[in-house]
Parts: C-alpha cells; sequence; structure tokens
C-alpha cells in the first residue's frame, strides 16, 4: 500500500481515504474485545480474561500471600486458599488492574472457589478499572450456577461497566440464553433492556454476533429492537456487517426496509460485501437489497468489492447487473481500484464483463497508466491484450509510455513500445485485434528455447558490434518513433549504456518480426543491409552459421 509514485500514489489514495472516513466510526467495533475484558480475546474457559493486561501491569500492589491468594482462586487450589485465609490474607486485596480472587475464580467457572469466597464474605461489587463486576463475569461466561450464588450474596444486578455494559448485555453477545431468561423472568429486571455507550441494546449485541437462538429468545421475550445504534446501524445491518446469514435470514422476517441506511450511507448489503460476506450478500439480494445504492461518501459496492480483492463478490455482483460506470464524483471507477491494489483476477472478470478499459481517472489516467507508473508487469499485461488505447494522454500530456519511462520500468516500457508498435501494424494491414497473428499475444520479456538462438545474435550484435549512436539509426529504420527511443534510454545510464539501450531495441523489433516474418533471422539480415549496416549484416550472417553448426553438433551428440 506504500505507493508513493505519481498516479499510483494520487488514484490509491481517492478511494483508501474515502474508504477509511466510512469505515472509521466502525473500527471501535471492530476491533472490540470478544470477552468482557478489554483487549482481550480469551475466553473465561482458557487462560483467564485479564492474566495479558496482568502480566504487563505487574502485581507490585499485592503482598505476596495475596498473590499467591489469587493464583489459589485462578487454579480453584481450595487448600491453599484455605491457609492462607487461616493467616488473615486479604481476600479482597486488588491488583494493578483492581480485580480481586473472586473476579478470577467467577471468569474461570470455578465453583469450589467461588464458594468459598462468598462464604467467606468476599465482597460482589468490586468494580475493575473497566467497571467489570463479577456478575458482569458471570452473565459472560454463563454459569447460572454462579450466577444464582451471585445474587444471593446479593451483588449489584443493574451495574454496568465504563462503557454502559450490564449484565443483560454480555449474556446476549455471549448466547447464554438461560442467564437472559433468569434476569428478565425471574429477577423481573427488563430495565436492563437499554443502550450501552455505543448506542446498542442487547437485541443488536446478539445480532452482531450472529446468536440466532438469542434472537430468538429476545424477540420471545418482547425485547427485540428496530432502533439504530449511534452509527446508524440497525441489528440487521450489524448482523450482515459480520456475515451471519442465519442471522440475517432471521432478522429479514421482522425487517421491513432492506435498503435502510445508517449514518454513512451504507445499506446492510454494502457491509456485506464490503466484508466479503458473499453468502450473507446473496440472501440480503433475494430480500430485495439494491445492488447500486452507494454510501454516503459514493462509494458503490461494486467499488468496495473490487479494491478488497473479493473476486467472486465481484462476479456476483456483475452477474446481478450491477452498473459498471457508476458515476462517482472523485473516485476512482472499479478498474482502475483493481489496477491499484493488484487484484489481477478482478480486471478480468471486469474486462471480461465489458468494463471501458479506457475510462478515465480525476487525473485523466486510463488503468493503464496507473499500472504502468506502479510497473506491474502482470497488470500491464493485461490491459495491453484487452487493446486499450496506448495514445490517450494525462492532464500532463504523458501516454502510458511516457509516464512508465519516467518512473523507471524499463521492462514494462519495453512492453509498451511492444504493443505500440504491435496495434500499429495491425492499423496499417486492417487486421482484427481479436486475432493475433501468431499464438497467444503477449508483450512480455521472452525466454523461450525457440528464440534462444536469434537472441544470442542479437545479443551479440548490440555489446560486440554496434557503436554509440548506431542502435538509434537501425531503429529508426525500423520505424520507432522518437518518443520510444527516448523512452529507452531513460532507463539505465553510462557511458556503455548504449549496449544495453541497443539490446532491448534490437529485443522489441524481434517482438513485431516473429509474428509478422516467417524467418526472423534472414529478415535482420537484409535489414541490416538496408539500414546501411552491410558489414555488420555479414558478421551476423557469420554468426548464425557458428551457432547453427553448433546446435547441429549438440543434437548429433
Amino acid at each position: 500500500m506504500d505507493r508513493t509514485r505519481g498516479a499510483g500514489a494520487a488514484a490509491k489514495g481517492l478511494l483508501l481515504g474515502a474508504a477509511a472516513a466510512a469505515k472509521g466510526l466502525r473500527e471501535d467495533l471492530r476491533g472490540a474485545a470478544s470477552g468482557p475484558w478489554k483487549g482481550l480475546s480469551r475466553t473465561p474457559k482458557q487462560e483467564g480474561p485479564g492474566e495479558e493486561e496482568d502480566a504487563a501491569a505487574g502485581l507490585e500492589c499485592l503482598l505476596p500471600n495475596e498473590r499467591s491468594f489469587q493464583n489459589a482462586a485462578k487454579s480453584n487450589n481450595l487448600d491453599l486458599m484455605n491457609k492462607l485465609f487461616e493467616k488473615k490474607v486479604n481476600i479482597n486485596a486488588v491488583n494493578n488492574m483492581s480485580r480481586t480472587a473472586l473476579h478470577f475464580a467467577v471468569a474461570r467457572n470455578n465453583l469450589s472457589a467461588v464458594d468459598f469466597l462468598l462464604s467467606h464474605k468476599a465482597s460482589v461489587d468490586i468494580a475493575d478499572k473497566h467497571g467489570l463486576t463479577v456478575l458482569h463475569l458471570a452473565a459472560w461466561s454463563g454459569s447460572f450456577e454462579i450466577m444464582l450464588m451471585l445474587v444471593k450474596a446479593g451483588a449489584d444486578q443493574r451495574a454496568k461497566n465504563q462503557d454502559g455494559t450490564n449484565a443483560l448485555h454480555f449474556a446476549a453477545q455471549s448466547n447464554n440464553v438461560n442467564i437472559v431468561e433468569y434476569l428478565i423472568k425471574d429477577l423481573h429486571l427488563k430495565d436492563l433492556n437499554q443502550p450501552d455507550e455505543r448506542g446498542r441494546k442487547p437485541f443488536l449485541l446478539a445480532a452482531e454476533k450472529g446468536h440466532v437462538e438469542m434472537i430468538e429468545k429476545l424477540t420471545f421475550l418482547n425485547l427485540h429492537t428496530s432502533e439504530k445504534d449511534k452509527e446508524g446501524n440497525t441489528a440487521l445491518h450489524l448482523a450482515a456487517m459480520h456475515g451471519h446469514s442465519p442471522a440475517v435470514q432471521l432478522l429479514l422476517t421482522q425487517w421491513q426496509e432492506v435498503n435502510e441506511t445508517n449514518e454513512n450511507g451504507e445499506t446492510p448489503f454494502f457491509l456485506a460485501v464490503e466484508g466479503g460476506h458473499e453468502e450473507c450478500s446473496k440472501v440480503l439480494l433475494a430480500a430485495g437489497s439494491d445492488v447500486n445504492i452507494p454510501n454516503k461518501l459514493n462509494v458503490s459496492v461494486l467499488q468496495i468489492a473490487t479494491q478488497h480483492g473479493h473476486t467472486s463478490l465481484v462476479n456476483f455482483l456483475l452477474s446481478e447487473n450491477v452498473d459498471l460506470h457508476q458515476r462517482m464524483e472523485c473516485k476512482e471507477s472499479p478498474l482502475h481500484l483493481a489496477v491499484i491494489n493488484n487484484h489481477i483476477t478482478v480486471v478480468n472478470s471486469l474486462l471480461g464483463a465489458q468494463h471501458d478499459a479506457d475510462i478515465l481517472s480525476q487525473r485523466q489516467q486510463t488503468p493503464l497508466h496507473v499500472a504502468a507508473d506502479l510497473g506491474n508487469v502482470e497488470m500491464v499485461e493485461t490491459l495491453l491484450q484487452a487493446g486499450c488505447d496506448l495514445k490517450i494522454v494525462d492532464k500532463q500530456g504523458r501516454t502510458a509510455l511516457a509516464v512508465a519511462s519516467r518512473s523507471s520500468h524499463s521492462l514494462v516500457v519495453d512492453m509498451l513500445i511492444k504493443a505500440e508498435r504491435y496495434y500499429a501494424w495491425r492499423e496499417e494491414h486492417g487486421k482484427s485485434t481479436q486475432d493475433p497473428s501468431a499464438g497467444t499475444l503477449t508483450f512480455k520479456q521472452d525466454h523461450s528455447l525457440g528464440t534462444r538462438h536469434i537472441r544470442m545474435l542479437l545479443w551479440n550484435l548490440a555489446y560486440h558490434q554496434l557503436k554509440v549512436n548506431e542502435w538509434q539509426r537501425l531503429a529508426r529504420s525500423w520505424d520507432f518513433t522518437d518518443d520510444q527511443i527516448r523512452a529507452i534510454e531513460q532507463q539505465w545510464s553510462g557511458n556503455k549504456s548504449f549496449r544495453e539501450h541497443g539490446h532491448r531495441a534490437l529485443l522489441i523489433w524481434l517482438h513485431g518480426a516473429l509474428m509478422t516474418q516467417p524467418d526472423p533471422a534472414k529478415h535482420l539480415y537484409k535489414e541490416l543491409v538496408r539500414a546501411g549496416f552491410p558489414e555488420l549484416a555479414e558478421k551476423i550472417h557469420q554468426f548464425k552459421s557458428k551457432t547453427d553448426s553448433s546446435s547441429k553438433k549438440c543434437v548429433v551428440s
């Protein structure tokens, strides 16, 4: 992504900036921890939430016995807990994250340790530095028995952490249906059904996680909602964003407006495509989603799928007649984006769907200009084979060849000159560009065994025969343009650089000769004579005879 030169950097910045702005409000959501303790992805049944954070913060605030007591609670070691308690250890001691032994015992579902702590009057309402209480942990981990024990011990059932998340939120997002049912039906805590700091009620959190059973339970308990969070996302948006197809299918049975947009102007379908969720996208499309609704920054679903390289989704969108050339002000076309992000399979899909190969960007650059500036050989090859217009100039009046030569991409320069000469020949001879005269059309460097001898001839000519300025004379006799000669000369420099320049010009000539001449070596001899190099022609003839003889000896031996 660190492309700093010319068209590539500028073009990529246009849509990347737009996409970053469109996604900016969702970064906290997508980067948020899956567990109740921030920054950690571990669940209570694993190594224990908070241990990484504790390890980083250190446990200096605990006395040795207090640290041992917390470790015993984590490992459910009742014997050690009892011995330390008899030594008058502070069972409510907190570590640097303000967590007690009860926090760790509940997080690990260590029933015996929890029972020990509660029977010895451990405090049940100490909140850690994130506002997390043991009741929150029980709701998250789904330990119904521990939940009952904490409620009986007087734990605050309405406690919130610093994000405004309560026990019902935690239970909903971790799919603990029995905890939700207990909180609502037995404890009558319907007032817990409130938005958290991001404006998300438990129903939205269940949808975000794709918990079908929880969505059904909350609907049964009349806790479903069509309300939006602070980013304008409905439950359908959140489920689609994460590709939860079963949850999306369920939500669609109760959703009236499938094309509803959030604060960024994104529909659920847009979010599903952006996330690369093909199955979910198909479900939403079948429900009536409009494939051509752009977001608030005027980015289309095809652009976003192309940028991320979601090839199968691009093909799916193309099959659904998505608008290929939807005009997006100050944005790059899907083809530009595929080139910028080096998604060659997407480029092939777009070209196969008749995407305009010569469409112009804001800087009046074609996709070929961008590929040339990036020096992307494979992408340039693909675009050249599509027959794009090589004469189009950008705002600075530069063709793709001029852009490549300025960027010192010699391989691409040579490919573009080959293409210019090839298409000029076809135009002159009235040939169809859809019917290459010699096998598969390619403009890449030739390394084939079949041309090895003629390439040896050309190398010998360039490095041992041609003098300074003679290759230009030969090139002009072959109708190389001044721009093409200058483009060759812009790569490599030094007193002997003319040899490399001449060699490249000869190989470019060979590309055309192989497609138009039955015997390129014989044709080379005639061309050297015609251009006023009879002595060189004779030397080439002698060299050819030697290499042919050597080749025959190798075959005989």
